[in-house]
């Protein structure tokens, strides 16, 4: 191979490199922005009305006749 064709092939070579590094840099960044973002709870139709911290169902436990 003569100089020329060296020099374009390490051209390309270091093209390459440097596309798939600013590849990988852009998409690892814009994973740690997605993982920043605050998820978006929906609520389900039927817990529209329901406020946070408020009990739905309370177990009460009832006295056995044979404890005593």
């Amino acid at each position: 191979m003569n100089d020329v064709l060296v020099a374009i092939y390490l051209f390309f070579f270091v093209a390459v490199f440097g596309a798939t590094f600013a590849f990988m840099w852009r998409l690892s960044g814009s994973v740690l922005a997605d993982m920043d973002k605050q998820p978006r709870r929906t609520r389900h139709p039927e817990m529209q009305d329901v406020n946070d911290g408020e009990e739905l169902l309370v177990f009460k436990k009832l006295e056995d006749p044979d404890d005593k």
